[in-house]
This record gives structure tokens, sequence and C-alpha cells, in this order.
């Protein structure tokens, strides 16, 4: 009897397991070598090579034209950078760093007499707040939560991505 009792419990527990969804996919489809993001369409395309292989629509930071220069300026950066991090734990769903600041970002911001600021991510929406119109990040790169699931799944440590006005 509590073989029996086990083994429903184990079915339980699986079924229950098939119906939750996870923010962590798996993807087996082409490599992303390339990412671009489009500030004036308002668009990034994952590239694998020079075929097209998803796009989505973005959000940028609060201040939208022109290249990020200092802290604070709620600009997102123009140029190529790599991605270089992801955060499970991102107060913004998931997220993926970009290297913003380089050298030249950083010399840039010294001959101002200012920091580059820093902490680019292209991420997903806000967890404890809901993001109210257009361009609403501090610089970062924003897209829906089901679109950074599939991005998070398909885009490696190290992919460039070149951010364009």
């Amino acid at each position: 009897m509590k073989r029996r009792n086990f083994g429903l419990g184990a079915a339980a527990m699986l079924g229950l397991g098939a119906c939750s969804s996870s923010k962590f996919l798996k993807y087996n489809g082409p490599e992303v070598t390339g990412m671009v993001v489009n500030k004036g369409e308002r668009r990034l395309y994952l590239l694998h090579h020079k075929e097209i292989l998803e796009h989505y629509k973005v959000d940028l930071g609060f201040n939208p034209v022109g290249d990020k220069k200092v802290e604070g300026d709620g600009r997102t950066p123009e140029g190529t950078y790599y991605i270089d991090r992801r955060n499970p734990r991102s107060d913004f769903h998931l997220s993926v760093g970009i290297s913003y600041p380089d050298a030249q970002d950083m010399a840039e911001a010294q001959a101002l007499g200012m920091k580059p600021g820093g902490n680019i991510f292209i991420h997903g929406e806000p967890n404890t707040y809901k993001a109210k119109g257009r361009d609403w990040t501090a610089g970062c790169i924003a897209v829906k939560n089901k679109e950074i699931e599939q991005i998070y799944a398909m885009v490696r440590d190290g992919t460039p991505i070149s951010i364009w006005a």
C-alpha cells in the first residue's frame, strides 16, 4: 500500500511540474553570433551571421536621443560591446549584462570630470512596479518578460552587441 501511495504522489508531482512554467528556457537552434539594437527603430535583432533569428520591440533610457556619456544621463550607450554577464535574480525578471563602459567611454566621462555610469542590461519588466510609457529605463534596453526569457536562453556570454542610433 505504501508503495502505491508513493507512486501516485510521485506521478502527481511530475504532472504538476510539467504544468508549471519556468523562466529558464532551453534553446537548440542556430547560434546567436551577434546582436544589433537600432535605437531609432526601437528594435533589437538577434543574428546568426547575417540571418535575423528573432527581433523584438524595445524601450530605452528615459533620455533616448544620443550616446550615453555620464552616469545619470538616462541615455542608452551607442557602440559595440559584448554580453558579459547574466542575472537570474534581476529586479527586472531576467537580465543579460552589456560590457559598458569600455575604455573609450571611461575616458570620455573622465574628460568631462564625471563617471561613465554602468550596469547596463537587456532586461524584462520590473518585478515590483509597472513600467510607465515608452523609454522608461535608466539607460538599459527593456523587452517583455517572455522575450527576455528567449534572449536569456539564446544569447551566450561573449556575444557582440552593436547599439546605434
